[in-house]
């Protein structure tokens, strides 16, 4: 953002990010715990913020790694015995929905790996520095976003087998698939932003001020 505060600790709607993230899964009856990993100078702050907001789902909050696949990992290794299946998602897209979150539940119950994604609406071209070398059909791409669900024995054994190969993926998905395993797609929101630009912040309010009138 430029600034000297975090992006998740920015404030949206009188609140700070990633409180209004929490939020969401704090009232998803589908959640029965929540482990945020935050910065290691941030930790004192996250504990500060949870505490206030009363988010009584977050059981611990622990500090993250150098990349964001060390930051999960350490998530993923705090995670009780008897846990069946793991959301994944960042603290910056706090237009989540219960509903993305149950159906991304239910797609990673029947296949195991899912995520949340919307089609591609721009025209989409490859290029080699700043020449276009060809126009790549979008009938088949999609955004990713998060959550991303997986049942717990699948994502733990990407991971295990990432760091055997050195392998960094660029979403959690992306270990599940270097496995040789099909991801389900669950259908997004294009509202469901990565807030990360000073424009999204501008973005972000819009869609606050428009949900508040609904």
């Amino acid at each position: 953002m430029g600034g000297n505060t975090s992006k998740q600790y920015l404030q949206i709607g009188g609140r700070p990010i990633i409180v209004e993230t929490l939020s969401v899964f704090q009232k998803a009856g589908i959640i029965n715990d929540i482990i945020l990993v935050a910065p290691a100078a941030e930790l004192a702050a996250s504990k500060e913020i949870i505490e206030a907001a009363r988010l009584s789902k977050v059981i611990a909050v622990i500090e993250g790694g150098a990349e964001r696949q060390d930051s999960i990992r350490n998530g993923l290794a705090l995670l009780k015995n008897d846990t069946d299946l793991v959301i994944v998602h960042d603290g910056v897209r706090p237009f989540i929905t219960e509903e993305m979150i149950e159906s991304s539940v239910a797609a990673a119950k029947e296949a195991g790996a899912a995520i949340v994604a919307v089609p591609v609406k721009d025209t989409v071209k490859r290029a080699e520095g700043l020449s276009v070398i060809e126009t790549v059909p979008r009938d088949e791409l999609w955004l990713a976003q998060t959550p991303q669900a997986f049942r717990c024995d699948i994502i733990k054994k990407a991971y295990s087998e990432a760091g055997k190969n050195s392998f960094i993926g660029t979403d959690d998905a992306s270990l599940v698939e270097a496995m040789g395993k099909r991801v389900k797609i669950v259908p997004g929101s294009y509202e469901n932003i990565k807030i990360t630009t000073a424009e999204d912040l501008i973005f972000a309010e819009a869609i606050l001020k428009n949900r508040s009138t609904l």
